[in-house]
């Protein structure tokens, strides 16, 4: 049985006589711009920081200046008030049937394939769609901080409550070659083929340049960073100008798509290694979207593979 989460320490009403407090520079003027008396002024915010067991404002200068606890405190509540005060229009405005807003981030080797069927998807449902490519560890945090509704990519939130997670794709790392050189067949070949040309790596900021780091150091090789990119067209490119070869994944080179590169494809030597593409969004938010987005996301990923 999960335990009972622990009390708020403050409301949403505390946190605006604070920021108030912070904006006007004194507890009258703070009391003014909020319709109170300053003696009500005084008390939320004593309450405040009895509650947080902090002090909030250094009341030795003036105007009242905020301790380093109360700077902290002014950046998230400032998000959570703003947070607030929209949600009375939200709601309002589904009695249209549709969402003002949405927003959405995208794994950059995903771009190509999804983009255009979310954004159709998301437009039946949405008044406002935003979908913002980039590497998953941004789209994450953004997610944590509600910058984002969800995004599509590779899970680094496993260890994080209160989300929920939709498969829906799983695909094999590969080799990335130049036409000119011989496909590897063992673990040792590929040691000789990192030892003759360099790996072009994808970036340690992503989460597919990690597990593949992760890949090559259980296989005991150790390649020198020579070049490395964040976008899957970076790698690929490099590798069909001949500047040495790389380990990626189909949707990646589905994703670079340059017509005629003197590319090829190969299975990885040894054992084998795989990425989940998950649709991570906060738990219970957005009803059936987040399911009816991963439904949608694994479809078009068939079309798109099936059809190369």
């Amino acid at each position: 049985m999960s335990k009972n989460p622990a009390p708020l320490p403050f409301d949403l009403k505390s946190l605006e006589v604070f920021l108030a407090i912070c904006e006007t520079g004194t507890m009258s003027a703070a009391a003014r711009a909020l319709g109170m008396t300053q003696p009500a002024v005084s008390q939320s915010i004593a309450d405040l920081e009895q509650s947080l067991g902090l002090k909030l404002l250094d009341r030795d200068v003036r105007p009242l200046a905020v301790t380093v606890a109360g700077g902290l405190l002014r950046q998230r509540a400032g998000a959570l008030i703003g947070e607030a005060r929209q949600i009375a229009p939200m709601l309002r405005q589904t009695e249209h049937g549709k969402l003002p807003i949405i927003r959405v981030g995208l794994v950059d080797s995903l771009t190509r394939a999804l983009t255009e069927p979310l954004a159709n998807y998301l437009a039946t449902i949405a008044d406002e769609v935003s979908i913002l490519s980039g590497l998953t560890a941004l789209h994450a945090g953004d997610l944590l901080t509600r910058r984002l509704d969800l995004f599509l990519g590779v899970d680094d939130l496993e260890t994080w409550t209160g989300l929920e997670r939709w498969q829906f794709a799983k695909e094999p790392y590969c080799l990335l070659l130049p036409e000119s050189l011989k496909a590897p067949r063992t673990v040792s070949e590929l040691k000789k083929l990192a030892e003759a040309q360099p790996l072009i790596r994808f970036s340690a900021r992503s989460q597919t340049g990690l597990q593949i780091d992760a890949h090559m150091r259980r296989l005991g090789l150790s390649p020198p960073r020579t070049m490395e990119f964040d976008s899957p067209y970076a790698v690929t490119a490099m590798v069909a100008a001949g500047r040495g070869f790389a380990i990626t994944t189909p949707l990646c080179v589905v994703e670079a798509a340059i017509p005629g590169a003197p590319i090829t494809t190969a299975k990885l030597p040894g054992p084998q290694v795989s990425r989940t593409l998950t649709l991570v969004a906060r738990h219970r938010e957005l009803g059936r979207i987040p399911r009816d987005l991963s439904d949608l996301a694994r479809k078009s990923l068939d079309q798109a593979t099936s059809s190369k």
